[in-house]
């Protein structure tokens, strides 16, 4: 029986790039996450640091699509080498600040300069694309990288909670420098299989933002991303009120092993069902598996169910930048999976500030009905997007409409 996972690497330069892209991509989750470990140490105060990681998250929300942009039009080496050389020294600056409790400002100032941290999930997406454009081995190629967003969201907690509580505080804030600087690298010098650049990008003009499908799809991953910010915060409170704040790693851990293991799964199906019917089916369960987290009174509890919501987690995700890469311009596919990101930024940078602030004022299970307001807002945008999604031609927003003032 073919193994569709091995057929994805049989092209030259995939196994490197892939591999490159896994390091590079570690610092997001740990930089959120650690943000989080590190100020709730430092300062004591849930408040402040749900507000300083959703800092970072929201100005990496409304930059890297611009970062992508210009890596369309000029090419990912180009645009890599001075985006991660700013957030590499930013990154820096944020410990530093923690460390020697420089004014709270400087905090915010640093995180939102980090923010230029370049999208390397899709980066790396837009390497495969290249690769198998409107071929089935897309599917697959997708659907293990999104495997591989998992590994990073299980590697990210135990590096960026692991080595905060067990090291000092702000351990996990320069290990994703040390990681960013070391995986970018390693991406940036394998040319043979980076996209080459459209010359008639830079005069085609128009955001990807102006078609009408992308936006369904974005607003479904910004509530996605209130389930993961929420999730972040919530699980490192509930530990901690239960005593055993370092649980928080297995926890999160077991969040992204939940769509690691369905994802595996769900990639190497060859689906007769429709892109938008999958993302309708699996943003129900994302919905759905949010409700029993309010409710919780156990880690062990806890752990079983965070694992099972996260089963929705990868096939979300890969119907989404699968209906992505058939909408927009291949020319413009870094710049279009990057805004799915940017959604998912904006809802994490919400999550993750509204649970600290409903943490700080009700207790820490409290915190978890915020999970569920973004499970509701993603299944209902769904829903209402459903008809146009399953027919995904590109369809013009009037042009006043942007997601992003810049555009």
């Amino acid at each position: 029986m073919p193994n569709p996972y091995r057929e994805i690497f049989a092209r030259p330069g995939t196994k490197g790039f892939s591999a490159a892209a896994f390091v590079a991509r570690l610092p997001l989750p740990m930089t959120t996450i650690g943000l989080v470990a590190m100020l709730s140490q430092t300062h004591g105060e849930y408040w402040l640091a749900g507000a300083v990681s959703a800092t970072f998250a929201l100005a990496n929300a409304f930059i890297s699509p611009q970062v992508s942009r210009w890596v369309d039009a000029k090419g990912q080496s180009a645009v890599l080498l001075p985006t991660t050389f700013v957030t590499f020294f930013a990154l820096i600056g944020l410990a530093t600040a923690a460390w020697m409790r420089w004014p709270i400002w400087t905090l915010f100032a640093f995180a939102l300069v980090a923010g230029l941290m370049p999208s390397m999930m899709a980066l790396v997406r837009a390497r495969w694309s290249e690769i198998y454009r409107d071929r089935p081995e897309l599917h697959t190629a997708f659907a293990f990288e999104s495997v591989i967003d998992e590994l990073v969201y299980i590697c990210g907690p135990v590096f960026g909670i692991g080595l905060s509580v067990a090291l000092f505080p702000e351990a996990g804030v320069l290990a994703s420098a040390a990681f960013l600087a070391v995986g970018t690298t390693l991406f940036v010098v394998q040319k043979s299989t980076e996209p080459k650049v459209d010359p008639h990008r830079v005069k085609g003009g128009g955001s990807v933002m102006r078609r009408l499908a992308m936006w369904f799809l974005v607003v479904l991953c910004a509530g996605m991303g209130v389930i993961f910010g929420t999730a972040e915060v919530s699980v490192v409170a509930f530990s901690e009120a239960l005593g055993n704040k370092g649980a928080a790693t297995y926890i999160l851990s077991a969040y992204a092993a939940g769509s690691f293991v369905v994802g595996l799964v769900f990639g190497a199906i060859r689906f007769k069902s429709s892109l938008a019917r999958r993302l309708l089916f699996a943003s129900l369960v994302a919905a759905v598996t949010t409700l029993p987290m309010p409710f919780v009174g156990s880690l062990w509890g806890l752990t079983a169910v965070i694992f099972l919501a996260g089963a929705a987690i990868s096939p979300t995700f890969i119907s989404a930048m699968t209906l992505i890469e058939r909408i927009v311009p291949s020319s413009q596919v870094t710049e279009g999976i990057t805004y799915a990101m940017t959604g998912m930024s904006i809802g994490f940078a919400a999550g993750s500030s509204l649970a600290g602030w409903t943490i700080d004022a009700y207790g820490a299970s409290n915190g978890f009905w915020v999970a569920v307001a973004g499970g509701g807002l993603a299944f209902t945008t769904m829903l209402l997007g459903y008809g146009l999604l399953n027919r995904p031609e590109p369809q013009a927003v009037p042009s006043g409409v942007a997601l992003n003032p810049a555009e």
